[in-house]
């Protein structure tokens, strides 16, 4: 019996949260949203600002005198017990490559509202599931209502969950473009890939946080809309309308 008892405090818990999320937790998430993307940070952000020197210098060229006597090539010998697909490792005269520090920055204020998003939303679907009524025969125009909305929220779960992902592979993608510069230092298009990815992520992430605003907002709506049916959806009267 205890058990159960934790069980019935822990659902009702949930809903208590879930409606306090709701009626305000909502609304002041979307104000604060939409403080962050007035910022200058976010808000018509120059793609020139996000830019960062990767630290790789262009090597001097090697001049070769054809009248020069030169010593014949050494032939390297490498070790066989090496995997060939091993990659070979390349150091910098320089240094590292850093990181790009500007995108780095606006990353660590999109992805605590990601997160957020996450946790927010199941939240409400753990609340619409504890809601459901048992199957009947009729009556379920309400529980249609519920199941459409859970649908909605899901959904909105697995998106923000995809926001993630595409962070991790901008680093992932941007560390294969810097690979090549170092590689071929010579060829500027390589240097001007990185550019191009760094702008594509700014405004990636500009749009990211636009779409937590919107998927905060349209929960917000649809829930607010439907509250009455999504807690009570079956009515006690349901048969008055037969008459």
């Amino acid at each position: 019996m205890a058990t159960v008892k934790q069980v019935q405090e822990y659902m009702d818990s949930i809903k208590a949260q879930a409606e306090e999320l709701v009626i305000k937790g909502f609304p002041d998430t979307i104000v604060k949203l939409n403080t962050v993307l007035e910022t200058r940070q976010f808000k018509n952000r120059p793609f020139n600002e996000v830019h960062q020197d990767l630290n790789i210098v262009v090597p001097e060229p090697i001049l070769l005198n054809s009248h020069t006597d030169l010593p014949p090539a050494k032939k390297t010998k490498f070790d066989n017990s090496i995997s060939k697909e091993g990659s070979k490792v390349m150091i910098l005269p320089t240094g590292t490559v850093p990181t790009n520090k500007h995108l780095v920055e606006m990353i660590e204020v999109v992805k605590p509202h990601i997160r957020k998003l996450v946790e927010d939303s199941n939240l409400m679907k753990m609340w619409i599931s504890f809601m459901i009524p048992k199957i009947e025969d009729g009556n379920n125009f309400g529980v249609s209502v519920q199941e459409d909305t859970l649908a909605e929220i899901q959904s909105v779960e697995s998106e923000a969950a995809a926001f993630f992902d595409q962070i991790s592979r901008y680093f992932i993608s941007r560390a294969k473009v810097i690979s090549k510069v170092a590689k071929y230092p010579h060829i500027e298009d390589y240097r001007r890939a990185v550019e191009e990815l760094d702008e594509k992520e700014c405004l990636s992430l500009w749009l990211v946080l636009c779409e937590i605003r919107n998927r905060y907002c349209a929960l917000h709506d649809i829930v607010l809309k439907n509250l009455d049916k999504i807690k009570k959806p079956r009515s006690s009267n349901a048969a008055e309308s037969l008459y």
